[in-house]
């Protein structure tokens, strides 16, 4: 069995993830279904998505429409309590150098762009969505492999525009000096946010209740480092959403 929360995963918000799960896993295991006693933090989340053991799991809207979603079963979508979104939703903020003479997305159309990856909703597949609305397509200079180095890319003169997913953005800016260097141009639209699943063919409202309860009883400490509002059902019409062409990149 494996149990990962690998989306806003970094050592400063481990031990909050882990509480998190010890909530939720006593919560499955009240209602008779099996999980692991801890999460699993090394496990490529790829690969811990494809498992057929998966107990749960944090997922992107991209891979989760792309890869995924005949394969596991969707629990409900994580809310942040983002601002300009509805609950269940994000969206991610461009950014720029703040040197940079652009005031708009639209002004890098020409710009070098990177993303953590191309498998990324909210660092490549909502941009390049939120470009085609308008006519264009960023330019891929480089995959960076996460948003924190995409962020240093744009901060020290390599690339000239970023997505960032902006709950990671609201972590990045407590803790990673470098974004004092960049300046926001704007916001994609609004999709689903990371999404809770399990393995195929499960009932989803087990988890999904444990999974809301586990939220409510956190510690105020731990609620505010993960920032974690709730858990929510979205339509499965809210998933569906054009691909991004894929595009030839260097890795950064």
């Amino acid at each position: 069995m494996i149990a990962s929360l690998p989306m806003y995963a970094r050592l400063s918000n481990r031990a909050a993830h882990d509480a998190l799960w010890g909530l939720i896993r006593n919560g499955l295991r009240d209602r008779g279904i099996a999980a692991p006693d801890t999460l699993d933090h090394d496990t490529d989340h790829m690969d811990g998505w494809a498992r057929p053991d998966l107990v749960l799991g944090h997922m992107c809207n991209l891979p989760y429409r792309g890869l995924f979603h005949d394969n596991v079963t969707l629990i409900g979508a994580s809310d942040y309590g983002l601002e300009g979104c509805a609950p269940g939703y994000y969206r991610s903020v461009f950014v720029v150098h703040a040197d940079s003479h652009a005031d708009t997305p639209q002004d890098m159309a020409q710009g070098r762009f990177v993303c953590n990856d191309q498998w990324s909703h909210s660092g490549y597949g909502a941009p390049q969505l939120w470009a085609q609305a308008r006519d264009f397509t960023f330019n891929l200079h480089a995959e960076t492999g996460s948003h924190t180095t995409s962020i240093a890319a744009v901060a020290e003169g390599r690339a000239d525009i970023a997505a960032i997913d902006v709950q990671t953005w609201r972590i990045e800016t407590r803790e990673n000096p470098l974004v004092t260097r960049l300046k926001t141009i704007g916001y994609t639209d609004p999709s689903p946010g990371q999404s809770f699943v399990t393995s195929k063919g499960q009932d989803p409202q087990p988890y999904f209740e444990a999974i809301g309860e586990a939220i409510t009883a956190l510690s105020p400490d731990d609620a505010s480092i993960l920032g974690l509002h709730g858990i929510i059902a979205l339509p499965p019409s809210a998933y569906d959403l054009p691909f991004p062409p894929k595009q030839a990149a260097i890795p950064a």
